[in-house]
């Protein structure tokens, strides 16, 4: 039997940068020439160098003057961004959940969320995420603020540590408990939108690992911070561990975006491997396998997700693709960082960090032990419900 022969010649990555490229032009370009250390500094340009190139409006639809950019198209863009600067990626998907959430709840019929959207594509607007631990269900459920009624406005206080983007945001998104005034001592959950320059908010040095530092992930702190009436999205809450329609949307979109990020820190280094000596030895094709596996299987969920959000199923997917995947990535960057050799490891800094970055996923919750028992109840048909 004769083999059968292609003209498909796109390579490793090409199809995330070139979606890359049509979204953001030249913004790969700018993130290639820049060393990697200097992208990955506390200090680093790198989320002005995203703002600059229109990125907050990624997921805002085009008739609100966004990019307009869907969940297949936006995955590729997160692993694209994740091979040349990890911390970015990190620090985007946290703004991208914030809008996909406000989009959610937009489309469940909210008012001000229109012209919040289109002031976070046309003026370049990055939103922190002040969920508990950046994890919609988490964060619905267990918020780290509380609010407290002070005449027409409410004053809310707490903290969000580590909080990415916490140097460069134009806005915070917060989960709140707003204590009841009338001495019942009942409490509404909400959603506070703040203004980064609120009197009231302050940053304050948190993270001390030496890896995804320019993610800016450190303290964000808030002190009877006056927020006004029409700047609350109420939620319904559950109270069982179960999860709103709204947020339930939003956490796929999180599992998705934070899962493809980590997958293009896991490329850099597969890519690495698959040009050493013109070459590409064993190791390296079963690593960029590893890699391609999984971000098909984001892409099935993006489908997923874009002709069903409702659909239930998609929050228990949404996981254990993230779980796959965090194996898919060890698996893959042990492989390629052999194949690399001791004098790639040891010349190329790059190597090394890019291999130690490329394990955090693990470190974004809930993680694989609080959901063995919430996945084992979704799979044998029950309500996914994480407490």
């Amino acid at each position: 039997m004769h083999g059968v022969s292609s003209s498909i010649t796109t390579a490793f990555l090409d199809e995330e940068r070139a979606t890359l490229e049509r979204f953001m032009p030249g913004f790969d370009g700018l993130l290639a020439q820049t060393p990697l250390h200097e992208l990955e500094a506390s200090d680093s340009g790198a989320i002005e160098m995203f703002r600059d190139a229109a990125g907050p409006g990624l997921l805002v639809p085009a008739d609100q003057e966004g990019l307009g950019a869907d969940a297949h198209e936006a995955i590729r863009v997160q692993r694209a961004i994740g091979a040349r600067c990890p911390s970015l990626a990190v620090a985007s998907t946290m703004h991208h959940f914030s809008v996909a959430s406000l989009l959610e709840v937009h489309k469940a019929g909210g008012e001000f969320e229109w012209l919040l959207l289109e002031a976070i594509a046309t003026e370049r607007r990055l939103v922190a995420s002040g969920f508990a631990e950046g994890m919609p269900g988490q964060g619905v459920l267990a918020p780290t603020m509380r609010a407290r009624r002070d005449g027409t406005l409410l004053r809310v206080s707490g903290a969000k540590q580590p909080c990415s983007l916490s140097r460069s945001m134009d806005l915070l998104t917060a989960s709140v408990l707003i204590e009841d005034g009338d001495g019942a001592g009942s409490e509404e959950l909400a959603v506070a939108v703040i203004a980064s320059d609120a009197p009231g908010i302050e940053v304050r040095p948190f993270w001390e690992a030496p890896v995804l530092t320019g993610a800016q992930s450190d303290a964000v702190v808030l002190t009877d911070v006056p927020v006004e009436e029409d700047l609350l999205v109420r939620l319904d809450s559950r109270g069982d561990g179960g999860i709103d329609e709204v947020h339930a949307v939003g956490f796929v979109w999180f599992e998705l975006l934070i899962t493809a990020s980590y997958l293009g820190m896991a490329s850099a280094l597969v890519e690495k491997a698959l040009a050493k000596g013109g070459t590409a030895t064993p190791g390296a094709v079963a690593a960029a396998v590893e890699i391609e596996a999984s971000m098909a299987a984001l892409d099935g969920l993006a489908g997923r997700l874009e002709i069903g959000a409702s659909d239930p199923s998609l929050l228990w997917r949404a996981l254990a693709g993230r779980y796959a995947a965090q194996d898919a990535i060890n698996r893959a960057v042990a492989t390629a960082v052999e194949a690399l050799g001791g004098m790639g490891f040891i010349k190329s800094p790059d190597v090394p960090y890019l291999a130690s970055a490329s394990r955090a996923l693990a470190f974004h919750p809930p993680s694989r032990t609080r959901t063995t028992d919430p996945l084992a109840d979704a799979l044998k048909g029950g309500e996914l419900a994480i407490e």
